[in-house]
């Protein structure tokens, strides 16, 4: 057991102790407080907990070690995830908050008047949610893995225990606060290596400004090398791929039902647009310093890694040798490590390089709390999308509506543990890369809620048969496309699975616009309160005239 091993263990231990002291003293009590914390958390929080929530492993682990093997190419992550809160903050939040409920399936049943349509959309967030959340377990898994110096399998397994009880235990209330507390954990431990970096490599601790320098020397060891260079554009796929990448984040980004149920949590109309703006913020802070993160790792690793003996390799090289996540081959047989040998996964760039950069044992310590903090604040989210999914739309709106309060509480934990488990199963092995498989949730998200959503709210003739139409095509469209890409190479423009969204969303927006102008007209009740979203909640429209209100908490629509 080594001086490591020991730090690290005591940190996360430490952080463990914080997140479940505070979810236990926001114990959910009531349905409110399970699925949308009591609608009392203040904006600025809201906007850590939207961060935290938002900042997944795939965010943490994955991001900065994406970028470093795609170079130019991965940015189209960071321009997606970041536009397409802007598309959220701008287009749906406030609209969403404005009509009330509990979850994304509650309101579009509520909006187009229609239980079949609240059934569809309920299983499309289970679909969604639970195909994000095999990434994050998995990402849990290599954190554990690399800490206990075990398989990243056995790792899962650990992950799933820890989150199948944190996430049962404290509902919405309880991980809102934990969220934020983990926010402040993963942006100190990820900010705090990036900058040690830049000081070591350009005696600049602004790693922002900096890493340009670093650029310019990467693009001169490129050339020697003689492969291609790592900002050069589009070199990992076509200019459609990025595009198309680009669009399924950010569309998908405004349809995720767990980050729009945080929009929820708030009492108003203007403090979900401040929520959004201080999530911006938050996300930005990290999201700026992802590009720079790749770029000192990817440097540090060909001049101070590559070209040294195999034999005389550091030893955390064994370590994530170990986990199945680095290869190392000597194919010519020099005995000398060479760029090309050296093969890295995206998953472990972040935890990997505070040892590669030979950081000290707190800062590696605290970049494995960081990681996990960042798996377990989205996965708690996820299932809470899935409870509220089923033990709500579908236990409570459904099959049993004079449920007890304590009879829906133990049904939504029971759902959390049910669901944890499955998805822990299908993590022992992975069917892609973190990010990749973040990437499918963000696609099946493109081609179902984002269409139903923006139609629902922008567009009064809308109806269910429309809605339930766009949602079920654009569902199939878009597993379909992903399947194909992905097992059986079929791509249109070069068009990968990662971006599978675009042709969802497509056919989702022309599926709804044909059936909703084909059949009935929404009643004149629905088509004024679509109307009604437009406006601040101090106005309300009615019979053709907007009145204004001077108490908004009396506004039935809350």
């Amino acid at each position: 057991m080594d001086s490591q091993f020991l730090v690290s263990l005591v940190i996360i231990l430490c952080t463990f102790a914080l997140y479940i002291w505070i979810a236990v003293y926001n114990t959910a009590k009531q349905t409110s407080d399970f699925y949308v914390a009591g609608r009392g958390i203040p904006p600025i929080f809201n906007g850590m907990a939207i961060g935290a929530d938002w900042m997944s492993a795939a965010s943490f682990i994955g991001m900065a070690g994406t970028i470093m093997l795609l170079g130019y190419d991965g940015l189209a992550y960071i321009m997606g995830w970041t536009g397409g809160y802007l598309f959220l903050t701008i287009l749906l939040a406030p609209q969403l908050r404005k009509f009330g409920r509990f979850t994304v399936p509650e309101f579009i049943g509520d909006r187009f008047n229609s239980k079949a349509a609240l059934i569809i959309a309920a299983i499309c967030t289970i679909i969604i949610s639970f195909t994000y959340s095999i990434g994050q377990l998995s990402g849990s898994g290599v954190v554990i893995g690399r800490l206990f110096e075990i398989d990243a399998k056995i790792g899962t397994l650990i992950g799933v225990v820890l989150i199948a009880f944190y996430a049962a235990f404290g509902g919405m209330k309880g991980i809102t606060w934990t969220q934020v507390a983990q926010y402040i954990i993963l942006i100190i431990a990820y900010l705090v290596p990036v900058i040690f970096m830049s000081l070591h490599l350009t005696s600049n601790p602004l790693p922002w400004i900096s890493y340009g320098e670093v650029l310019t020397k990467m693009g001169e060891l490129d050339r020697e090398l003689g492969i291609s260079e790592y900002f050069a554009p589009f070199t990992n796929g076509t200019k459609w791929q990025f595009l198309a990448l680009m669009f399924t984040l950010m569309c998908g980004t405004a349809g995720l039902p767990h980050v729009i149920v945080r929009f929820y949590t708030v009492g108003t109309m203007k403090a979900a647009r401040w929520s959004g703006a201080w999530a911006l913020v938050f996300i930005g802070l990290l999201y700026f310093s992802a590009p720079a993160y790749a770029a000192f790792a990817r440097f540090i690793l060909m001049t101070e890694v590559a070209g040294r003996k195999i034999a005389e390799l550091p030893a955390w090289t064994q370590s994530w040798i170990d986990t199945g996540k680095l290869g190392i081959a000597d194919t010519n047989g020099d005995g000398i490590l060479q760029w090309l040998e050296l093969k890295i996964a995206n998953d472990i760039v972040v935890m990997a390089t505070p040892e590669i950069a030979n950081l000290g044992v707190f800062v590696i310590g605290l970049v494995a709390a960081g990681a996990m903090a960042a798996a377990l604040s989205t996965a708690g989210g996820l299932m809470i999308s899935i409870s509220s999914s089923f033990a709500h739309d579908i236990y409570y709106r459904i099959i049993n509506p004079q449920a007890s309060e304590k009879k829906r509480l133990l049904v939504g934990r029971i759902s959390i543990v049910v669901a944890t488990l499955l998805a822990g199963l299908i993590a022992l092995n992975p069917p892609g890369a973190i990010t990749q498989i973040v990437a499918w949730a963000f696609a099946l998200a493109t081609g179902t809620f984002f269409p139903a959503l923006v139609l629902g709210v922008w567009w009064k003739r809308a109806n269910a048969k429309g809605t339930m139409a766009g949602m079920l095509v654009g569902l199939a469209v878009t597993l379909l496309y992903i399947f194909g890409a992905k097992y059986g190479h079929f791509t249109i423009l070069g068009i990968i699975d990662t971006g599978a969204g675009v042709f969802g969303a497509i056919a989702a927006f022309a599926t709804n616009i044909i059936v909703s102008l084909s059949t009935r007209a929404p009643s004149q009740e629905l088509q004024d309160a679509v109307i009604n979203l437009r406006y601040p909640e101090q106005m309300v429209y009615k019979d053709g005239e907007v009145y204004l209100i001077e108490d908004s908490s009396k506004d039935t629509t809350n």
